[in-house]
């Protein structure tokens, strides 16, 4: 099998969110040797295009500090990394979507949660924005993920939804390929919300048709693992998708989930669906977002 990373970038504006996903990909980075690269952001709105070079430029050292700072986490962690930082000015995600499309980025590790204010604006909005507009997988990490040290980092359980989409599709081929490379076990999930559909059908008849579903994604999720050799479970559970998922997620105290960002009811790239938006605020688990357009791993 072919590397399916060899390159992660790890945007950062030195808040503690930014140091938790940074901590993750720094992880993912040495677990999978790959590249990685750190990327700090100036954002020049309409006030700081005002400013002179004085204050631009306090900005600009504080950014570099900021990518010293991940650089270094990485080095003391696996002084075998390549490591580069870069800091430019522009629109947070927009300059970290296109650096991640110029040098061929395979994974965005980003927290969750930055800092706001003139100087440096990384998530909330910046992370969604990523998360809808990026091309590759982001490997998203809320702060409640945080770790003391990088060594505490696992992968060894691996959370893999399904409705049989193809975003499901796409998410489980780079689930399996993960799992390969990380020794993980795969747990996989398929929620039936009946109710979703209203009364036009009888609902056990319903529920047949939905649990027969379920059951086809599921055993395409186990023949996909067990040709790889990696170890899987499934079931079906009953409630919403991000409600489901979440939950299992805390209760099998998973590592991971790796899902897709458009599934069934997903609009595009443009538009994070529902149930990978709300999974993604909603756990204290990180969640490897794969986008439809991501390349087969």
């Amino acid at each position: 099998m072919s590397r399916v990373i060899d390159s992660i970038l790890i945007p950062t504006d030195d808040s503690e969110g930014a140091i938790a996903g940074a901590k993750y990909g720094i992880a993912l980075a040495s677990r999978t040797d790959a590249d990685v690269h750190v990327l700090s952001v100036v954002e020049a709105g309409a006030e700081a295009d005002e400013l002179d070079d004085g204050p631009l430029s306090t900005l600009e050292a504080n950014a570099q500090e900021a990518t010293e700072t991940v650089a270094q986490l990485a080095r003391e962690f696996d002084d075998e990394l390549d490591v580069t930082t870069t800091v430019e000015r522009g629109t947070p995600f927009q300059s970290i979507r296109e650096y991640a499309h110029r040098r061929g980025i395979d994974v965005i590790a980003i927290g969750t949660k930055g800092r706001s204010g003139l100087e440096w604006v990384l998530l909330g909005s910046v992370t969604e924005n990523v998360l809808r507009t990026a091309r590759t997988p982001v490997l998203a990490v809320p702060p409640d993920a945080d770790i003391a040290v990088i060594d505490d980092v696992a992968f060894g359980d691996m959370l893999l939804p399904t409705d049989g989409s193809e975003g499901a599709a796409i998410a489980t081929e780079w689930g399996i390929a993960l799992a390969t490379l990380l020794d993980s076990m795969v747990h996989s999930v398929y929620s039936v919300e009946a109710n979703a559909f209203g009364g036009a059908q009888d609902p056990r008849e319903l529920l047949d048709v939905l649990e027969r579903r379920g059951e086809e994604a599921l055993e395409t999720v186990r023949e996909r693992a067990r040709s790889a050799d990696v170890s899987v479970s499934g079931s079906i559970a009953s409630g919403a998708p991000a409600t489901v998922i979440t939950e299992y997620a805390t209760d099998r105290d998973v590592d991971l989930i790796v899902m897709g960002t458009s599934g069934r009811t997903g609009i595009g790239q443009w538009f994070l669906g529902s149930v990978a938006e709300n999974v993604v605020r909603q756990t204290t688990v990180p969640v490897f977002c794969v986008p439809v357009s991501a390349a087969s791993p």
